[in-house]
């Protein structure tokens, strides 16, 4: 079988279209599909010494377009599962001048209730 070579000037030519319907199926967001089409290509450029010609330049951009659609869902649940900190100035008089840390309670943690 031959090894395939990248040439990635003729990437968004021939893939953009692709990735950004593949893109947009699992992220339901125009904007962000073609955010992730962008940095899929910029990765691409940046890690094209890894290439090693075993699959065609459409799947490897794929597997790396897969990746970045994974880490922005990462991105979005961890932001969702932050509690709200805040800060509470504390007015002892043996602490003068020290900040508290108050964690809310989540509302989702099911050992808060026992």
């Amino acid at each position: 079988m031959e090894q395939q070579k990248l040439n990635p000037n003729l990437w968004v030519d021939l893939y953009s279209d692709y990735l950004f319907n593949y893109s947009i199926s699992r992220v339901s967001d125009r904007a962000i599909a073609q955010d992730l089409v962008q940095e899929t290509f910029l990765a691409g450029l940046k890690s094209m010494l890894n290439f090693k010609g075993e699959a065609s330049e459409r799947t490897w951009l794929i597997s790396i377009l897969k990746r970045k659609i994974i880490d922005h869902y990462r991105k979005i649940n961890s932001k969702k599962g932050q509690a709200e900190v805040r800060i509470n100035y504390n007015t002892n008089e043996d602490s003068e001048g020290d900040w508290l840390e108050e964690r809310v309670a989540d509302p989702f943690d099911k050992t808060a209730e026992d």
